[in-house]
């Protein structure tokens, strides 16, 4: 039984890094955006053809998708672990 609690606390442990991480890469890459968004165009729309508004809409869909994923993957099993060590204390 504690192996498992032990088990359950390093993984929240991880999972708690991650969505960490994760908001942190958002915010950079909205930073990075926001602050060199001409720069990004200039490289990539004329390597791939797009217009600053595709541009817009891949980059923030982009975003969005991270947020999901570090939202579904890492914050909501983190929760649920925390939720049953909680009960089983």
């Amino acid at each position: 039984m504690a192996d498992t609690r032990e088990l359950l606390d390093a993984i929240a442990k991880v999972l708690l890094r991650c969505v960490v991480f994760g908001f942190l890469l958002i915010l950079v890459w909205f930073g990075a955006y926001s602050l060199a968004g001409d720069v990004i165009y200039s490289v990539h729309g004329k390597l791939f053809g797009i217009t600053p508004h595709e541009l817009n809409l891949i980059h923030y869909g982009g975003m969005a998708f991270v947020k999901l994923c570090v939202l579904l993957f890492f914050l909501f099993p983190y929760i649920a672990i925390r939720l049953v060590l909680r009960r089983k204390a």
